[in-house]
């Protein structure tokens, strides 16, 4: 079986074993639905504040309501527990239906301090360890409307940039055996094959509701970790004869990637690759404030923004909240299969941008850039008169 998944204008399918709790009722019950907002550092609170608002308008078109647990994570949390995931926060994500995550870290002249040291590492893998969160799905898509946006150019954008890429989450060297003895240092990199088996389920999955094309990513000349997640790879494509599937060594993907990046339609690779990689992709529509992403659990779902917590814009509202925005309506999608009502959000946010009205990353040349919570304000606006 199987659930088609829209993000945006970017369109992924998931096996429905991974979303059989959607089905549940909940979609028809009329108690609030639950959410874990932890808006962590940076320009992370801004950008929550206007996600929450559109997501509270769109709710109130639709008849839905939320309960929202606000909890630190990261150097807010530190500040508050010495802790950059505590005990409190996670039991308020235990308490909730899903997660909507905001950003994490500091100032780079900083990350020395206890404040910011492995705050990312404490705070993100800490949440991904904690609620089996084992693969993420991020689009990469150039909207028409922000072509003057990408960097890539004018030649390469108008062949399509459509991808998603999926990665495993809780295995590779993140998760590996880390030490240090004197002037020798050691980072672990582990696969087993059913860690791989999960994500390349996904993307097979994905692969045939889209154009029917996966490429998986490794570093097989080199790696035994890459030779077994070709080896599973192959194992699995005789279930899914409809799929192309292709191998590619990273090297040539991230080459690939700016060269020719209509090639790919869905990428699936492990977790360190896959970290580098969607962080390229993701660049590729003009600002990582574009892009929201999913991290996908047995039990539990994570909504997150792809960029950083940009200290240097804190409070100046210029901010784009589009990714964080976006997150919500993944978040209606996956979690509370209101997919009428993520549509809503996605087609307004498009209908925003295709008005001109950008936050400063992503305006035209010339143009007039609005704030953070302008841009919000617009994003209502546009619920508004289409679903009043």
């Amino acid at each position: 079986y199987e659930i088609e998944i829209v993000t945006g204008v970017q369109t992924c399918a998931l096996p429905i074993f991974a979303l059989l709790r959607l089905a549940r009722g909940r979609a028809m019950s009329s108690a609030p639905m639950t959410v874990a907002v932890l808006p962590g550092d940076g320009i992370g609170p801004e950008v929550m504040d206007v996600a929450v608002k559109v997501l509270n308008h769109a709710g109130g078109l639709f008849g839905k309501s939320f309960k929202f647990n606000h909890a630190p994570v990261g150097g807010a949390a530190f500040d508050a527990s010495g802790d950059h995931f505590p005990q409190s926060t996670r039991q308020a994500c235990m308490d909730s239906e899903a997660i909507l995550y905001g950003s994490v870290g500091g100032p780079v002249s900083e990350q020395h301090l206890p404040k910011w040291k492995d705050a990312e590492k404490n705070a993100v893998l800490g949440i991904r360890k904690a609620f089996d969160l084992a693969v993420n799905v991020r689009p990469a898509t150039v909207y028409p409307t922000l072509a003057h946006a990408s960097p890539l150019r004018s030649e390469i954008v108008d062949k399509g940039v459509d991808m998603v890429i999926i990665r495993e989450l809780l295995g590779g060297l993140y998760f590996g055996e880390h030490k240090t003895e004197g002037d020798k240092a050691t980072d672990v990199c582990e696969y087993s094959a059913d860690q791989i088996r999960r994500p390349l389920e996904f993307a097979f999955t994905a692969a045939k509701q889209r154009r029917g094309r996966l490429t998986v990513v490794d570093k097989a000349n080199v790696l035994d970790t890459s030779r077994l997640w070709r080896r599973v790879a192959n194992e699995m494509a005789a279930q899914h004869p409809e799929v192309e599937l292709e191998f590619m060594y990273v090297d040539n993907a991230a080459m690939q990637l700016i060269k020719a990046p209509s090639h790919f339609d869905v990428i699936c690779t492990e977790n360190l690759f896959g970290d580098i990689l969607s962080d390229a992709a993701s660049v590729l529509p003009g600002s990582l404030g574009l892009m929201p992403s999913a991290s996908l659990g047995s039990s539990k779902y994570m909504y997150e923004p792809s960029g950083g917590s940009a200290p240097d814009l804190t409070g100046l509202d210029v901010a784009n909240p589009v990714a964080q925005i976006l997150c919500t309506a993944m978040m209606l999608r996956y979690t509370f299969a209101l997919p009428e009502m993520a549509a809503a959000i996605e087609t307004a946010v498009s209908s925003t941008l295709a008005a001109g009205i950008c936050t400063a990353d992503i305006a035209p040349p010339g143009a007039q850039p609005c704030g953070t919570k302008a841009f919000g304000d617009a994003v209502c606006k546009q619920l508004s008169e289409t679903h009043a």
